[in-house]
């Protein structure tokens, strides 16, 4: 069952077929990883790390094409909702066919 909207102390949350993401990213990492999720009660965010390093916006669109992969849909299928030029970003992934087993978990709490 899908949950409407992004619950308060939640990473992540489905909006109809949707799934939101808020995410924190870190760039120039050594490999492109889902990490765990960071933060306190309030302002949970799913922390993923990329190669790319944080020139005009490439570390963001490094990210949306690593997770396009991750969970099987086209890049145009991931939506930047807000954060493309800083670190504290919202995704919103159209009809994710692949769930990362962290976020599959957190789901089905």
């Amino acid at each position: 069952m899908k949950n409407k909207g992004l619950a308060i102390n939640s990473f992540c949350a489905w909006d109809g077929e949707t799934l939101v993401i808020n995410v924190l990213g870190q760039p120039s990492a050594k490999q492109d990883v889902i990490g765990k999720v960071k933060g306190k009660v309030k302002g949970k965010q799913l922390k993923i790390s990329v190669t790319a390093a944080p020139v005009a916006g490439r570390a963001t669109d490094h990210m949306v094409r690593f997770l396009a992969k991750e969970f099987g849909v086209t890049t145009k299928d991931i939506e930047v909702v807000f954060g493309r030029f800083n670190v504290n970003k919202q995704l919103r992934i159209k009809s994710p066919k692949n769930l990362p087993v962290l976020i599959s978990k957190h789901l089905s709490q």
